[in-house]
């Protein structure tokens, strides 16, 4: 049964509405003022009465379902409280049912997103910086695929550009392969750091970096095997960051795999008259849409940025053929991304409408914005070897016969951080504090990874499958109920955060699960008390174990069976 849609069913015929309207009003009150409202203010203007009196009206005209025990009406709400026993009954054999498929649904059957995240540069350290794009990304890519559609996540690595004519200079006057073999990617950070400090007393190495540029352009043996050593230092760097938080794409395609495709957009452009010049410049006018202009191609004839995404849109769009393409970069992006998909919208394909900007703001230890040229950078590896010491420290202090704590260190450590990241909406600025997110009796990874590992322990103790016989009634309590009310919220928060990009509704939700089934952990003797109230509140503790362990994947988190 779904409650919402038999509630919106009563309503909409009693009132004479559509289903589908009275669905999208109907709300979750605050606790108290029953499980289910339908506010009537928006059929003020239409029935032209007051919202109190439109209330008192429909609701004495509902024919009251068996689900249903009592209807009141509050102001300008018709409030609906359901029967506790028939509610528990449907949300637990819900779970037990639909295993991991609980949360998730079919709604994107048939249908292709395509993720672009993480895209960090090559021959440039993985810092915590890289963090919130890998993050979002791979938590949105996981929260589509519950939801059935076919998902594509690509990589684009900044692997082409300026920045590898300045790393062969400076390899090549501070550098060498013994010290590169020895420190890798710390090494060409410490050189890539150093170009920039001596360009600002010498500019000409900025034009020695461009020469090298183009004799990658154009092929050259030693500038193409020096960028492909740079290239393969670097992905082993990020792939064994990517392996510890569990984090795979289907593509790697990164800036240079569209060298050779930016020269057909350059001539449908030119086509199709929409390239101005501009003091030598090749741009689309966007003055008419309140935006600067889009540079396509420098004055020396040089790609750029855009040039480059909207031909890997029309790469993506043809071989994906996707439904919706969705950009993780940070909110400094915005504009870039809003002129060239107007780009696309102007050269005459209808599909722009589905290139979607997810951005995101920044991410501290609270110092200020990091800079790889300046080496202001906090690397990503340190930062998780950081937290899992600390998870370490706290499990050798509060447990520690524990087994395998190497393993569980590192998942609660990593988990940890990852959590913190997604807990609160993306826009908003992320400043990690190790003290607040290691907490295990905060709004956190570890307290939501506790609470999973105490649902484990429980069924571990208990020793037994639950029997199916179960007598519902037994769970007519506040806290059992309102665990129910929680677990059966999931499936729509996760409609939710796809329809909005937000990971963080699912944090959220999990935390509202964990509160909801400590309350009820705390009353409810679970194990001590007789055979047939102990398999009901068994049938609970299985129900919120699963979806603690679901929800938690759907952000990229483990859930340790033991801490």
């Amino acid at each position: 049964m779904d409650f919402i849609k038999e509630i919106a069913a009563v309503v909409a015929k009693a009132a004479d509405l559509d289903i589908s309207e009275v669905e999208n009003l109907i709300e979750i009150p605050k606790p108290g003022m029953g499980d289910y409202a339908f506010p009537c203010f928006k059929l003020a203007k239409v029935m032209k009465k007051a919202p109190q009196v439109i209330a008192s009206e429909i609701a004495e005209k509902i024919e009251k379902p068996e689900f249903v025990e009592k209807i009141n009406v509050l102001n300008a709400y018709i409030n609906f409280y359901v029967n506790k026993t028939v509610f528990v009954e449907n949300v637990l054999k819900k779970v037990s049912e639909k295993g991991s498929k609980y949360i998730g649904s079919d709604i994107g059957n048939g249908k292709t997103i395509v993720i672009d995240y993480s895209s960090p540069n090559i021959a440039k350290p993985f810092h915590i910086g890289h963090l919130r794009s890998t993050a979002i990304g791979n938590s949105l890519y996981k929260i589509y695929k519950a939801l059935g559609y076919n998902v594509v996540g690509i990589n684009h690595l900044g692997d082409w550009g300026t920045q590898f004519g300045k790393l062969i200079v400076a390899y090549k006057l501070w550098g060498n392969k013994e010290a590169v073999e020895k420190d890798d990617i710390k090494e060409l950070s410490r050189i890539y750091v150093k170009f920039h400090e001596e360009a600002e007393k010498n500019p000409s190495l900025n034009d020695e970096a461009r020469s090298w540029l183009v004799k990658m352009q154009e092929g050259d043996k030693e500038a193409i095997d020096l960028w492909k050593w740079f290239c393969d230092i670097s992905m082993k760097e990020f792939n064994r960051i990517y392996k510890r938080l569990n984090i795979r794409f289907d593509s790697y395609a990164g800036e240079s795999f569209y060298n050779d495709k930016m020269q057909a957009v350059v001539d449908e452009l030119r086509e199709k008259n929409l390239l101005t010049e501009s003091q030598g410049a090749q741009i689309v006018d966007l003055e008419k849409y309140n935006m600067p202009p889009c540079l396509i191609l420098r004055s020396d004839g040089g790609t750029l940025y855009p040039t480059r995404d909207i031909a890997a849109a029309f790469y993506r769009k043809k071989t994906y053929n996707f439904d919706k393409c969705i950009y993780v970069t940070a909110l400094d992006q915005n504009l870039h991304f809003a002129q060239w998909f107007k780009v696309i919208e102007l050269m005459g394909y209808d599909w722009a409408k589905d290139l979607v900007h997810t951005p995101f703001g920044l991410v501290s230890l609270g110092d200020g914005k990091l800079s790889t040229r300046k080496g202001h950078v906090v690397l990503m590896e340190d930062i998780l070897n950081m937290s899992v010491e600390k998870t370490k420290n706290i499990i050798e202090e509060k447990n520690p016969n524990l087994e395998n704590k190497d393993e569980i260190a590192e998942e609660v450590g990593i988990g940890a951080i990852i959590f913190e990241d997604l807990f609160n909406s993306r826009i908003k600025n992320v400043v990690f504090d190790f003290d607040r997110m290691l907490n295990f009796d905060g709004e956190t990874g570890p307290y939501a990874q506790y609470t999973h590992a105490r649902a484990c322990s429980i069924i571990k103790r208990a020793g037994v499958d639950v029997d199916e016989n179960i007598d519902y009634s037994l769970l007519n309590d506040e806290a059992s109920f309102n665990v129910c009310k929680v677990i059966n919220e999931f499936p729509d928060k996760l409609a939710e955060a796809a329809d909005k990009n937000e990971p963080y509704i699912i944090a959220r939700q999990i935390i509202e699960v964990c509160k909801a089934f400590n309350k009820f952990y705390n009353e409810n003797n679970i194990l001590n008390s007789e055979d047939n109230v102990k398999n009901a509140r068994l049938k609970l503790v299985f129900a919120v174990r699963n979806v603690l362990r679901d929800g938690l994947d759907l952000l990229g988190v483990s859930a340790p069976e033991q801490m």
